[in-house]
């Protein structure tokens, strides 16, 4: 199974985008998404400077218009992109990029969300000095210990020992100074606390503005930042990028999730590399692919070819499918085939050694086909049940 990865803030360097740029089709589509972000993103991607890239509302924008534009030189054909893709993730702000790229939300809504998240978030880091510090290694209950005394969040967790520590440049201070045993410390160049409470004010930004957002369900499966679950409902994909802002990114759980799913291969979307360090260490076995410049794209075909294999989602106009959001034990609570389920109706619930989580029904239905018995054992993104969308209850 082939899953398409995008990279979040901290990603860009400078002049990754040169190489692109000689592509008159790719930099003609970017020029396009400038007029979007209101930046000019080529000279971003070109000329300037690590500092300057390193802005928020600068860095986010640039990121998320990279992996699109560069998705559409590696899949001039979109639509068959889907029958290749097992599912779709992206760390950060790059759950726009993966949202867009499944289809769940235009490129344009992506790049208007994006434009006011890092305007928003800049605006929310400027109020009070704070900061980001990856730990590498240590003993994982006493780096938890560390962080709770100096009040500080773990706003990534990216994988088994690696986190990313966040909160007021005071707090990191402390933190440096006395450090959990067998830690190692690296401060990142990020502008701010992001996936912390200091991020509220963003948070609040974006979910004015996805009010208007019109979603579509995900041509594929999307697996979300919050808890690694697998995501096929529109409005809940762009909800959980909203709130996500403030909140810890579960990378960790993403992984797990991919590997839950039978993943094979893993390809990261420009500005490409940080995901694919972390998959070869947390998912030994598992092929990776950083796409960095336009002379891997033969390459990275040959990629998907390999590893790409039809998503279980199959989506049609007369249909509705609901999917399993994880890996565990389908517990039905809905009726037969026939049965109308008014909209937000639960069909039942996935129980795993975890926790519960339940499925509902967001747009309501006739169950036309149960795609499982109540019991059988699911993984992430499984059809459940085919529902249609007339006969809807008022």
């Amino acid at each position: 199974m082939l899953i398409i990865v995008a990279p979040g803030q901290g990603s860009q360097t400078p002049g990754f985008l040169l190489p692109w740029m000689e592509d008159p089709q790719f930099a003609e589509r970017l020029h396009w998404l400038s007029a979007v972000a209101g930046l000019d993103l080529a000279h971003y991607g070109t000329v300037a400077d690590a500092e300057t890239i390193r802005d928020t509302a600068i860095a986010q924008p640039l990121i998320v218009a990279s992996g699109l534009v560069s998705a559409l030189s590696l899949f001039p054909h979109p639509s068959d992109a889907f029958g290749r893709i097992g599912a779709v993730a992206g760390h950060s702000v790059g759950e726009l990029t993966a949202a867009a790229g499944a289809r769940a939300i235009s490129a344009e809504q992506a790049m208007v969300l994006v434009r006011e998240r890092g305007k928003s978030m800049a605006h929310a880091a400027a109020a009070t000095p704070t900061g980001m510090t990856a730990v590498l290694g240590g003993d994982a209950e006493e780096v938890k210990a560390a962080l709770t005394q100096h009040g500080l969040i773990a706003a990534n967790v990216n994988a088994e020992g690696q986190i990313v520590a966040a909160g007021t440049m005071e707090q990191l201070s402390a933190f440096a100074a006395a450090p959990p045993a067998k830690a190692r410390l690296m401060p990142l160049s990020v502008a701010g606390a992001f996936h912390t409470e200091h991020m509220a004010e963003a948070v609040g930004v974006m979910g004015k503005l996805a009010l208007a957002v019109s979603t579509h369900d995900p041509r594929t499966a999307v697996i979300s930042n919050r808890d690694g679950k697998v995501v096929h409902d529109g409005r809940d994909v762009v909800r959980r990028i909203v709130t996500q802002v403030a909140n810890p990114v579960r990378w960790d759980l993403c992984l797990a999730t991919m590997r839950d799913l039978g993943v094979t291969g893993i390809l990261e979307m420009p500005p490409a590399g940080t995901l694919t360090n972390i998959a070869k260490r947390a998912l030994p076995g598992v092929e990776t692919f950083a796409l960095k410049t336009p002379d891997q794209l033969d390459a990275a075909r040959e990629f998907v070819e390999k590893h790409g294999d039809p998503s279980p989602i199959d989506i049609s106009p007369t249909w509705r499918m609901l999917v399993a959001p994880t890996k565990g034990t389908f517990v039905r609570s809905a009726g037969d085939e026939g049965e109308s389920l008014a909209a937000s109706s639960s069909i039942g619930l996935v129980r795993s050694t975890r926790d519960e989580t339940s499925v509902t029904a967001p747009y309501g239905g006739t169950i036309v086909e149960w795609l499982v018995e109540d019991g059988d054992l699911v993984s992430p993104g499984q059809p459940l049940v085919r529902l249609h969308p007339e006969g809807v209850l008022a």
